[in-house]
């Protein structure tokens, strides 16, 4: 998001998406990142039911999930970042 100024809006809900306050440090950012995408990687529903449709679902929320979590991060990382200076 660069060149984009940070909202207090869009902070708040990164943090909500991670289960997180306004005290998280780059560690445990990076940590639940991790979490989350292990957790919400589309290829993980591959086994789960042998129905395509359901597959499908799952899948495409998977997909959602890990991009909300991408988009998320890439906030918190920005916040983080303007917050040292």
């Amino acid at each position: 998001m660069p060149g984009q100024p940070i909202t207090d809006e869009a902070v708040d809900t990164a943090l909500q998406l991670f289960g997180s306050d306004r005290s998280v440090t780059r560690a445990e950012l990076d940590l639940r990142k991790t979490a989350l995408l292990d957790t919400w990687h589309p290829d993980r529903y591959a086994n789960l039911t042998n129905n395509p449709k359901q597959y499908m679902q799952s899948y495409t929320k998977g997909e959602a999930m890990t991009r909300a979590i991408e988009s998320a991060y890439q906030v918190l990382c920005a916040w983080l970042t303007s917050q040292k200076h």
